[in-house]
C-alpha cells in the first residue's frame, strides 16, 4: 500500500516541478543564468555576488549540476540538425525535470540507505509528501543541492563507520573528501550539518589512518580543481600557474569574510536568532515539529539537523530555505503517534498543511514571472520593460530579445515615482496602438509588468482621453500571488487578503502617451 502512495506522491512532485512558480530570484541568478551565459549566446545579468572585487559565489558546483546537462542538451539539439540556439525556456524546463530526477534518485535513495528497514516506509512517505520536496527540491537552488550533498555525505560516513574491521573504507573516505569540498564551494553553511558526524569519524581515522589519507588526498584534488575553475572564471585573461598560486580566487573564504560582517548582513535583513527555530522550522515542516518532542529516533541524521540549525542560528540573516537540508533529516527521524486517533488527526493536519503550502509555493508564488518573460521574448516592438512589485525577472529567458529590450526592476518604487518614470519612457500613441495588435509593428514599445493586486494603478487603467498615460493590457497570467504586497497594518487583515488573493494575477500593459500634449496625473 505504501508503495502505491509513494508512486502517487512522485507524480505530485513531477507536477509541481513543471509548474512555473518562482520561489526566489536566487534559483536563477545563483545558478542557471550564470552557466547559460557561458554555454549559450544568451545575454545574462550577473549579480553582485559574481561581479564584486572579491566574488563570493563559486562556479565549481555549477558546472556538474547545470553545465553538463546544458552541454548535453546543446549537443542533442545540434545533432538533430537544428539551427540556432536552443530556446531558453526549453533549457529552463529541462533543468526542472533534472531537479525532479535528482531529488527522486539522490534524496529518496539516501533516505532508503540511511533509515533502518523497519522505519524506512514511514520516512520515505514523510519526505515524499513534504511540500518542501515538491517545490524547493525541484527548483534550482544551491540550498537544494546542499540538501543532497549533506545526505550523501552522511551515507558515506555511515558506510565508513559500519564497515567491518577487515575493510579500510578507502572509497567511502575519498567520497567524503570530494563531497566536503563540493559542499563548501556550493554553500559555506555546509560544514554546520556535518559538525557532529564529522567528529564521529575521528576514532575511525585514528585506527585506520589510510582512510584519512584517502579523504585528504581526494579533498585536496577537488580543492585544486575548484580553485582553478573559479580563478579562471574570475580572471579576465588566461590563467597561468603563477595566477593560481599567487592570486587564487577562493570564493568560500570571500563568502565567509562577507557573512561574518554584521554590516553586510544588515543589507540583506537581520532576524532574531530564534527565527530559524521558532519561525522557519515550523514553516518548513509544520505539524512534524510536534513529533520532535515525542522521542524521535536518535541518529546521525537528527544530530546533523540539530548542529546545522544551531550553527545557522548564530548568524542573524535567517531565511527559511537555509534550513532545507534539515527537512529530510528531521522527517526521517520522527515517530508517528502510536494511538490511532492521534495518528489520524496528525496525518490529516500533515496533508492539509502540505497541500496548502504546496499550492501556494509551488503554483501561485510569483507564478507569472517565467510565463511573462516568455511573452516578452515574443513581443517584436518591446524595447522597455518595467517590472513593478515583483521579483527580479531572469533575463536569460528572453531568448536574445534582451539585446534590444531593456529590463528594469523597480519592485519597491513608490507609485508617484513609477508614474513619472513611465511618462519619460512611454512611446507616442498612434492609430496602430488603438487597432487590434497593430502596435506590434511599431519599432519601440514600453511595457509595465505588475501584479493585479496593485490597486494604485486602478485610477489610470481606464484612461481613454487625450491627456495622460494610456495602459493597454496585452497579457495576463492568473496563477500569480505577490506575498510581498501584504500590508496588514495599513489595510487590515481581511481587505489585504481580499486584495492579494482575490485579485491574484500578473499582467502586462503596453504604455503610451499623447505626444505634443502635456500629460497630467489624475
Amino acid at each position: 500500500m505504501w508503495r502505491r502512495i509513494y508512486m502517487l506522491l512522485l507524480l505530485v512532485r513531477l507536477w509541481f516541478a513543471l509548474s512555473p512558480s518562482y520561489l526566489h530570484p536566487d534559483e536563477n541568478f545563483q545558478g542557471p543564468e550564470v552557466i547559460a551565459g557561458q554555454i549559450f549566446d544568451y545575454p545574462v545579468r550577473l549579480t553582485w555576488e559574481f561581479t564584486s572585487e572579491h566574488p563570493i559565489r563559486s562556479v565549481f558546483p555549477l558546472w556538474p549540476v547545470y553545465g553538463l546537462p546544458m552541454l548535453l542538451l546543446r549537443w542533442l539539439w545540434i545533432g538533430n540538425g537544428n539551427d540556432g540556439e536552443i530556446p531558453p525556456i526549453a533549457v529552463f524546463w529541462t533543468l526542472r525535470v533534472l531537479m525532479f530526477v535528482v531529488s527522486f534518485v539522490l534524496e529518496d535513495g539516501a533516505i532508503q540507505e540511511l533509515v533502518e528497514s523497519r522505519h524506512r516506509a514511514a520516512a520515505a512517505l514523510l519526505v515524499a509528501s513534504s511540500y518542501v520536496t515538491w517545490t524547493f527540491q525541484t527548483h534550482t537552488f544551491s540550498n537544494s543541492i546542499e540538501t543532497l550533498v549533506v545526505l550523501w555525505s552522511l551515507v558515506h560516513i555511515d558506510r565508513i563507520l559500519k564497515a567491518p574491521a577487515s575493510r579500510s573504507s578507502l572509497s567511502a573516505s575519498a567520497a567524503v573528501g570530494i563531497l566536503a569540498v563540493f559542499g563548501v564551494f556550493n554553500r559555506i553553511t555546509f560544514p554546520a550539518f556535518l559538525l557532529i558526524p564529522g567528529l564521529q569519524l575521528i576514532p575511525h581515522f585514528l585506527k585506520k589512518p589510510l582512510s584519512f589519507v584517502a579523504m585528504a588526498a581526494s579533498g585536496l584534488l577537488a580543492l585544486l580543481i575548484a580553485i582553478s575553475l573559479d580563478t579562471s572564471f574570475y580572471t579576465p585573461h588566461s590563467i597561468t600557474w603563477s595566477d593560481l598560486f599567487l592570486h587564487p580566487v577562493v570564493t568560500p573564504l570571500n563568502n565567509l569574510k562577507y557573512n561574518i560582517s554584521p554590516a553586510n548582513l544588515a543589507q540583506h535583513g537581520l532576524h532574531p536568532r530564534y527565527q530559524h527555530v521558532l519561525v522557519n522550522l515550523p514553516l518548513l515542516i509544520g505539524p512534524a515539529v510536534a513529533l520532535l518532542f515525542a522521542k524521535p529516533h536518535r541518529s546521525r541524521r537528527l544530530y546533523s539537523a540539530m548542529s546545522g540549525t544551531f550553527v545557522l542560528s548564530i548568524f542573524q540573516h535567517q531565511e527559511a530555505r537555509f534550513l532545507l537540508p534539515v527537512v529530510p533529516l528531521l522527517l526521517s527521524s520522527v515517530r508517528l503517534p502510536k494511538n490511532p486517533t492521534y495518528r489520524n488527526v496528525w496525518v490529516g493536519a500533515w496533508v492539509c498543511f502540505n497541500a496548502t503550502l504546496g499550492l501556494l509555493m509551488g503554483v501561485y508564488h510569483q507564478g507569472g514571472i517565467v510565463p511573462a518573460q516568455v511573452f516578452m521574448s515574443n513581443q517584436p516592438d518591446a524595447t522597455q520593460a518595467i517590472w513593478w512589485k515583483t521579483y527580479m525577472p531572469p533575463i536569460w529567458l528572453l531568448d536574445g530579445k534582451n539585446e534590444v529590450l531593456r529590463t528594469e526592476d523597480v519592485a519597491s518604487m513608490e507609485g508617484g515615482a513609477l508614474f513619472e518614470k513611465l511618462e519619460g519612457l512611454a512611446t507616442c500613441d498612434t492609430p496602430a496602438d488603438r487597432r487590434n495588435r497593430e502596435y506590434l509593428k511599431e519599432s519601440n514599445g514600453t511595457y509595465l509588468i505588475a501584479p493585479l493586486s496593485s490597486t494604485w494603478l486602478d485610477p489610470f487603467l481606464d484612461n481613454k482621453g487625450l491627456d495622460g498615460l494610456r495602459f493597454r493590457e496585452v497579457w495576463r497570467h492568473s496563477s500569480h500571488l505577490n506575498l510581498d504586497d501584504l500590508d496588514w497594518a495599513e489595510d487590515g487583515f481581511w481587505p489585504t487578503l481580499t486584495r492579494v488573493v482575490g485579485r491574484r494575477g500578473l499582467a502586462a500593459w503596453r504604455v503610451t502617451k499623447s505626444c505634443g500634449r502635456r500629460g497630467k496625473k489624475k
